[in-house]
């Protein structure tokens, strides 16, 4: 499998992954407690493509490294 082609493979699972946590986030019970994990399930399951399509997008290997 050539990059590009793992590259839009990976981009449209972590798309898929994150509907599904917020499918699975909107059946968690209406309390206090449910609503926290609700928030923090949510996030997680989200931030990876949005992660994963950044570090893609880089244009060098300085894009990278850490600031500091």
């Amino acid at each position: 499998m050539e990059n590009k082609e793992f590259s839009k493979k990976l981009e449209a699972r972590t798309k898929t992954f994150a509907i599904r946590i917020i499918k699975l986030s909107a059946t968690l019970p209406n309390t206090v407690e449910g609503k926290i994990v609700r928030n923090q399930l949510t996030k997680a399951g989200t931030s990876i493509g949005a992660n994963y399509r950044e570090a893609n997008r880089a244009r060098s290997r300085a894009d990278f490294k850490k600031q500091n």
